[in-house]
């Protein structure tokens, strides 16, 4: 399966942070999926990239070409995809996801993560979109979106495909129950996976 992360080029001022990614990385790496990700060597992309390629893992960066020429390019990575725009890079990271984590991150992320959700919400997607919920870092989106279905403005249906998860075990569970349900194996057409 081809887990595509989004999250941060830098690394934040939690400690808790680096570990859990690690964990994430190794996890990946070690259970013979692969990553694909944003491609930096910066940060948070950075210590994920080299969990996953230390577990023996393959990883996919997909670098804006204005990154690479700025040297922000983990060179030690499988394959580098190279995109004109950022508009280019969202769409080739979610062609080649089977499954979709949006790490404690920026608002990059929240960007494409987003992104995600609408895909899976309209239909057009159909693969796991987690929110990695570490020490409460996505409540508030949990909270916002509950919001969304109290004012009318969403439905539960819409959401379906939207998972919260405060641990690893909870992520590998839920990727694991997509993927012996065959979801995963092709992302584009109609309904949802796990509930959020």
């Amino acid at each position: 399966m081809n887990i595509t992360v989004y999250l941060g080029a830098t690394p934040g001022n939690d400690p808790a942070l680096t570990q859990a990614v690690r964990k994430l990385g190794a996890w990946i790496g070690g259970s013979g999926h692969a990553l694909v990700y944003g491609g930096s060597k910066c940060g948070l992309m950075g210590e994920l990239a080299e969990s996953v390629l230390q577990a023996g893992g393959r990883v996919t960066g997909v670098e804006p070409r204005f990154f690479v020429e700025d040297g922000f390019v983990y060179d030690a990575i499988t394959e580098l995809i190279v995109t004109e725009d950022m508009s280019e890079r969202k769409a080739k990271m979610i062609e080649l996801g089977d499954a979709f984590i949006a790490f404690p991150g920026g608002t990059g992320t929240l960007e494409e993560i987003s992104e995600v959700m609408s895909k899976v919400a309209l239909g057009h997607l159909d693969a796991p979109c987690i929110f990695y919920d570490l020490n409460g870092y996505y409540e508030g989106m949990r909270i916002l979106l509950d919001h969304m279905i109290e004012l009318g403005l969403s439905t539960p249906e819409k959401q379906s495909g939207v998972s919260f998860a405060k641990t690893l075990p909870e992520i590998a569970a839920i990727l694991n129950a997509a993927n012996g349900s065959g979801t995963t194996e092709r992302r584009l057409g109609s309904g949802t996976v796990s509930k959020r």
